[in-house]
């Protein structure tokens, strides 16, 4: 199921432009004035930054754009914003993944509770240097923008999209024990539900079953199948 020759480029496009545009009004939103708007403000936000991991993702099995050039560089600026991750380390490791779903070589698994398991994938994927180096970002930031704003809208944003991908992209499909060949479950059939928990990502067998399949598609596979 290959997209069309640009439509994926356009998504991810827009994807990084709501992010930034949202963000850059949000950092110099009158927060006092408007306290009624911040949990709506930091949903959304929450949500962009899901989408820039999503397209990041998407771009590990090249169906960004049939250009890998452009295809690689679309999920390199969506790792980068998303928190400065090397685009190269989160493939291989995503990569691995797929190949070895649920062993030992899953940089993903891990057989515990949620929050251990939770501990685990973010200790695999996120280096001190990346802390350092947000942090150095967070304090040049200031100079431009309130503390608060900047912690309200783009710190907790950040953090709460690692919980909201992890739950529904990780501890959801792939803990407990599956009898299916991509040891994976799958979310019921609610299209719009999937699409605000996490762009689809929750029909996760469907996923593991057909990879090239970009997200704004997964929602026609799920019709097809029976889980």
């Amino acid at each position: 199921m290959k997209p069309a020759k640009n439509t994926g480029v356009f998504i991810g496009l827009l994807i990084i432009t709501c992010w930034f545009t949202s963000l850059s009004f949000l950092l110099r939103f009158n927060i006092a004035s408007n306290l009624w708007l911040i949990i709506p403000a930091v949903l959304v936000q929450t949500h962009l930054y899901t989408g820039l991991f999503i397209t990041a993702h998407d771009a590990m099995h090249r169906t960004v754009s049939p250009n890998l050039t452009l295809n690689n560089w679309i999920g390199a600026i969506c790792t980068a914003l998303y928190a400065a991750f090397p685009f190269r380390n989160l493939n291989k490791k995503h990569h691995e993944h797929h190949k070895f779903v649920h062993t030992d070589s899953d940089p993903d698994f891990y057989e515990g509770k949620f929050w251990p398991w939770y501990f685990k994938f973010i200790r695999e994927y996120i280096s001190i240097w990346q802390i350092i180096f947000l942090a150095a970002v967070f304090n040049v930031l200031k100079l431009w923008f309130e503390e608060k704003n900047l912690l309200l809208f783009w710190v907790l944003p950040s953090l709460l999209s690692t919980l909201q991908l992890f739950y529904f992209g990780t501890w959801l499909p792939h803990h407990g024990e599956h009898s299916n060949k991509h040891y994976s479950g799958s979310q019921k059939k609610n299209h719009f539900l999937a699409f605000i928990s996490c762009y689809f990502f929750g029909y996760h067998y469907e996923h593991h079953d057909s990879p090239a399949t970009p997200w704004w598609r997964l929602w026609k596979l799920k019709d097809a199948t029976k889980l």
